[in-house]
């Protein structure tokens, strides 16, 4: 009956139906969530699975806030068309200044690009430069990075201490990503005298 009503008169129909089910608005992350999504990689998910109804507000929290969670969100979402049109170059303004804030992630992201020539051109050294910067705060994936990169002969001995010290005080649950860590840690020892290991393996 409501159906063939509606065909009558779509005004009232549309009317009715919104009554019956009212369109409830996505609330806007907090930083903290946003930070806990990309540290999962399910920042994109999310604003796809939220229907795209957030991106106004992104991008005034990338452009006019600055605020570095949402300039690497909305950098992500540009380079990977994900509810805008695809702009890779402007993509790649917002992860850099988002990086330039200190943000992990950010610098992890851009040192991975940079290592593989994802999105831009293979640079070693710009590699391990983004990478230094996020491995120092703590990020895992950009300390194992770090480290494969000195494996593979790039980089400078100077910066050996530092990134096995990094790797070795991190705290890993898994037991892959442990055996991983170890591997890693005896290849890197190699290349560095003794006295140099003992010392980076001290409490910090």
């Amino acid at each position: 009956m409501l159906k063939k009503w509606c065909s009558l008169s779509f005004l009232l129909c549309w009317q009715v139906y919104a009554a019956q089910e009212p369109i409830e608005a996505v609330p806007l992350y907090t930083q903290a969530e946003l930070i806990e999504l990309i540290k999962k990689n399910q920042h994109l998910q999310r604003v796809k699975s939220d229907e795209c109804q957030l991106v106004q507000d992104i991008e005034a929290r990338a452009e006019t806030m600055a605020l570095p969670s949402y300039q690497f969100l909305y950098g992500d979402m540009l380079a990977y068309a994900v509810c805008v049109d695809r702009d890779v170059e402007l993509g790649l303004y917002y992860m850099r200044s988002a990086a330039e804030q200190g943000l992990a992630s950010a610098l992890e992201q851009l040192g991975r690009y940079y290592d593989v020539g994802q999105l831009v051109q293979a640079d070693k050294a710009m590699a391990i430069t983004y990478l230094r910067e996020a491995a120092a705060q703590g990020n895992l994936k950009a300390q194992l990075r770090l480290v494969g990169l000195f494996n593979q002969g790039h980089g400078s001995p100077r910066d050996y201490e530092d990134a096995y010290r990094w790797l070795f005080h991190s705290a890993v649950a898994d037991k892959a990503q442990h055996k991983k860590i170890e591997r890693a840690l005896s290849q890197l020892a190699q290349k560095m005298p003794q006295s140099v290991v003992r010392r980076a393996r001290l409490p910090m």
